[in-house]
């Protein structure tokens, strides 16, 4: 077996909801980092990236109901202006996804069936359309709608009640099994943002994330949901939001958000070719499944099985990225994996500060873990997600 390899990245900033990104169109916004790259390593870059040895594109998605239907990594492919022979498909894992298409995209070229391949992910949730199920009559008196931006629609009256609650429901009942405090939520969203706002002023995230002109001929510099202001006054003076005088506020949860991000997964002699040093190598990568109601949870058993599976412990890893969809959750999950230490977690800030546009983060968290471990001299990392009705995945790298 080959090593699959990141051989460079690029991402859009995350856009806040209805802000500055809000202008652009879905399969344009998943064109923009492809554009990025062949910028960086085209003719007139530092190294040239012939697009026609590209095999494939694989780019997570989540909503797929609406500028970004119909296979928005092959739109994306002809809208960067690849030549229409590179392929694309789309993956959908939920809040995975983007994690996903880059497991799918180094599985490819560890087996041998690719040498070159892009893999990232979109999600323009300003722009989800809404959705009006077929009546069951040809003239009903009333059209009922439901918005594809986030969670459950159209849903089966056959799933048990307690399967499709909110997800900040779900996130909030087991953080309060488990005696999960709100100022522990607060805490937590506090130190993720600061987290953020110091990665970005010490240019973390050069390199990675790149400006983009907005349609309004705005442009848009840095992720719009980090917040520099944010304190704990702020953040404990918000109110519950998914029930009455619960822990789980808008503060301590994952902004909805638009961007994109791919990244080129290669061989060893594709990085050699190309003169490029790489980001990270992918080790591995597992799944797990809870009751759905418990999803908030997934990443416990998956990051488990990953660890029985290179058969090391925890100790043995350098620095964990939990994708941040509510403080709830990552709380949730130290606290069924007590062994991780603390201070290695998101050690740049989460989801709760960058944002959480669904099918593009877990690209987002796998690079920039790449990206952190080599700064910190190299070392084997993890990336874990929640995934909605119950999932998690979790992605082992090295740098």
């Amino acid at each position: 077996m080959r090593s699959a390899l990141i051989l460079d990245a690029a991402r859009t900033p995350f856009g806040r909801y209805r802000g500055g990104l809000s202008g652009v169109r879905v399969d344009d916004l998943a064109a923009l980092p492809i554009v990025e790259l062949l910028r960086r390593h085209g003719p007139d870059g530092t190294e040239r990236l012939d697009p026609t040895r590209i095999d494939d594109i694989v780019y997570g998605n989540t909503n797929g109901a609406g500028e970004e239907n119909r296979n928005v990594a092959r739109m994306a492919a002809l809208l960067a202006g690849l030549p229409p022979t590179i392929p694309g498909v789309t993956v959908n894992r939920l809040c995975g996804s983007g994690g996903e298409s880059i497991v799918a995209a180094s599985r490819a070229i560890a087996t041998g069936d690719a040498d070159l391949m892009l893999a990232g992910g979109v999600e323009g949730m300003s722009r989800a359309p809404f959705v009006v199920p077929r009546p069951a009559r040809a003239l009903p008196d009333r059209l009922e709608t439901a918005t594809t931006t986030l969670g459950w629609r159209l849903v089966n009256p056959r799933m048990p009640a307690e399967w499709t609650v909110p997800l900040g429901t779900a996130a909030e009942q087991v953080a309060i099994r488990q005696g999960i405090s709100r100022e522990a939520m607060d805490h937590f969203a506090l130190l993720s943002h600061r987290r953020a706002v110091a990665a970005w002023d010490a240019g973390v995230h050069d390199g990675f994330a790149f400006a983009v002109r907005t349609p309004d001929d705005e442009t848009v510099r840095r992720d719009e949901s980090v917040r520099a202001d944010t304190n704990e006054a702020q953040l404990a003076g918000l109110g519950s939001v998914f029930s009455e005088d619960g822990p789980v506020t808008a503060g301590n949860s994952a902004p909805l958000n638009d961007g994109a991000v791919a990244a080129l997964i290669g061989t060893e002699d594709t990085a050699d070719r190309l003169g490029l040093a790489p980001i990270g190598r992918i080790v591995s990568s597992t799944v797990a499944a809870v009751s759905p109601e418990e999803f908030s949870l997934a990443p416990v058993p998956a990051v488990r099985k990953l660890l029985a599976r290179l058969g090391i412990g925890i100790e043995d890893v350098a620095l964990w990225e939990i994708n941040e969809a509510f403080a709830a959750m990552v709380l949730s999950v130290l606290d069924g994996l007590p062994e991780i230490d603390p201070s290695l977690v998101n050690v740049h800030g989460g989801a709760l500060a960058y944002g959480h546009p669904l099918g593009a983060s877990m690209s987002r968290v796998v690079v920039d873990l790449c990206r952190h471990l080599r700064v910190r001299g190299g070392g084997l990392g993890i990336a874990t997600a929640c995934v909605g009705v119950g999932q998690g995945i979790a992605i082992a790298v090295e740098a």
